[in-house]
This record gives structure tokens, sequence and C-alpha cells, in this order.
């Protein structure tokens, strides 16, 4: 598997099970990753679950973090631990 699809792939199984609830938001991932701009839609999702507030596991935090330093994006997580609730 190439690097793009690998990172498509990652991106796009955190957006369906992510806390995420707006369809206008999810669409928006979704188009970012249909035109190739995975970091973007893995931030743009990042910023959408902190600015909700939504509340996260520690699991799936650790599996934002280590898709954030596969992306190159490290400050996407930044802060996503005041939202982990285990």
């Amino acid at each position: 598997m190439d690097r793009y699809h690998y990172v498509q792939g990652l991106v796009s199984r955190l957006l369906e099970e992510s806390p995420l609830t707006s369809e206008d938001v999810i669409a928006d991932v979704r188009h970012l990753l249909a035109v190739g701009e995975e970091e973007l839609a893995f931030d743009t999702m990042c910023s959408w679950i902190y600015e909700d507030s939504l509340p996260i596991s520690s699991e799936y935090y650790g599996r934002l973090v280590a898709a954030a330093q596969e992306l190159g994006t490290l400050k996407s997580a930044d802060k996503l631990d005041e939202l982990v609730t285990d």
C-alpha cells in the first residue's frame, strides 16, 4: 500500500470513529480527504473535536496523537488530552 492510501485510510478510520456529529463538518473532512488534503482533513477533524469539547477515550486520544506524529502535524492533537474521559 502506498503512503497516500495508507494516510487516507488512517484519517478516514479516525473520522468514522470520531465523536463528531455535525454532518457539515464530517462532509468537509471527507471532501478534504477526497482532494488529497489528508493533513488538513486531520487538522480540521481535531479542531472541531476540541472546539465542540467532544469527549474522547484515552485509546482514541492515543490514536490521534500517533496519527499526528505520522502526518507531521503535531499541533493538531494539542489540548485534546483535556477531552479524555477515562
